[in-house]
C-alpha cells in the first residue's frame, strides 16, 4: 500500500486530501508539527509527499530540499500562487509537480497516480524503511545516511530488510537465514555470524554505531529506545 505524506497547514484542505486519499486505497499521514517536518517523513516512510508552499516557520521550498538530503521520493507542489515564478521555484528546488489551489479532487488524484505510476512499479509495493535517519530503500535494495548511499551486499540488504522490517523485535538467526538462503536446511550459522559482522562495520564506518544489537542465544535486534 501506498503512503502519502500530506504537509498542510490548512486542517480542511488537508483532512479533505487525507479522506480523498484512504478513499484511492492508499495511506495518508499528516503532517502534525510544522517545525519538524523532515523527522515526520522519516517517521511517515511515504512513497509520495504533497508540499504546500506556505507553511508556518519554514517553506515548502525548505522543507524540499532538507527531504532532498535523505531521498528522492516524489514532491509535488501545492500553491495558491500558480505564477509562473513559483512552478520553476518549486521544481528547482527540487520538487517534480505543481498543482494550483484550489484544485479539483479528480485532478489531483490523476496527478498524485501518475506520478507514482512513473515513480514505481504498480506490481511491486515499494517501501522505505527508517531508523535513526536511515533509509533503506527496498525499490533499489540501498542504504541512505545523511544523504550518503552505504554500499550493501546482497545478504546484508536482507540482512538489514529484515531487522528493520521487524524493528523493535528480536529476529531469531533462524529467521534470519530463512531469509538469507530462502531455506533452512544445510545452513552453515557462521555464515550468518560473518555477514551481520561486516554489515555492522560498514554501519559503525558511516556513523551508525549500534545500530544492530546482539542478543546472546537468539538473535538480533534493531532496537526503537
Amino acid at each position: 500500500m501506498y503512503r502519502i505524506f500530506v504537509v498542510e497547514d490548512d486542517p480542511g484542505i488537508a483532512q479533505g486530501i487525507f479522506d480523498l486519499v484512504v478513499l484511492w486505497g492508499m495511506e495518508a499521514v499528516l503532517a502534525q508539527d510544522f517545525r519538524e517536518i523532515t523527522k515526520e517523513f522519516q517517521e511517515a516512510a511515504p512513497q509520495l509527499v504533497l508540499m504546500d508552499i506556505t507553511l508556518p516557520f519554514y517553506n515548502g521550498y525548505h522543507w524540499c530540499q532538507e527531504i532532498r538530503k535523505l531521498s528522492r521520493v516524489p514532491i509535488i507542489f501545492l500553491s495558491s500562487a500558480s505564477d509562473n515564478m513559483n512552478i520553476v521555484m518549486a521544481m528547482s528546488m527540487g520538487g517534480d509537480d505543481f498543482i494550483a489551489k484550489p484544485f479539483d479532487s479528480g485532478v489531483l488524484m490523476a496527478k498524485l497516480m501518475a506520478m507514482l505510476r512513473r515513480t514505481y512499479d504498480f506490481s511491486t509495493a515499494v517501501m522505505v524503511l527508517s531508523h535513526r535517519e536511515a533509509f533503506l530503500n527496498t525499490g533499489e535494495n540501498s542504504l541512505s545516511y545523511h544523504g550518503e548511499k552505504i554500499p550493501l551486499t546482497k545478504n546484508e540488504y536482507r540482512i538489514l530488510f529484515c531487522l528493520m522490517e521487524n524493528k523493535g523485535k528480536v529476529v531469531s538467526r533462524e529467521k534470519l537465514m530463512e531469509r538469507l538462503w530462502e531455506t533452512d536446511a544445510f545452513v552453515d550459522e557462521n555464515a550468518l555470524t560473518v555477514n551481520v559482522g561486516r554489515l555492522r562495520k560498514k554501519l559503525e564506518a558511516a556513523g551508525l554505531e549500534s545500530f544492530i544489537t546482539t542478543k546472546f542465544g537468539v538473535g538480533y535486534v534493531i532496537e526503537t529506545s
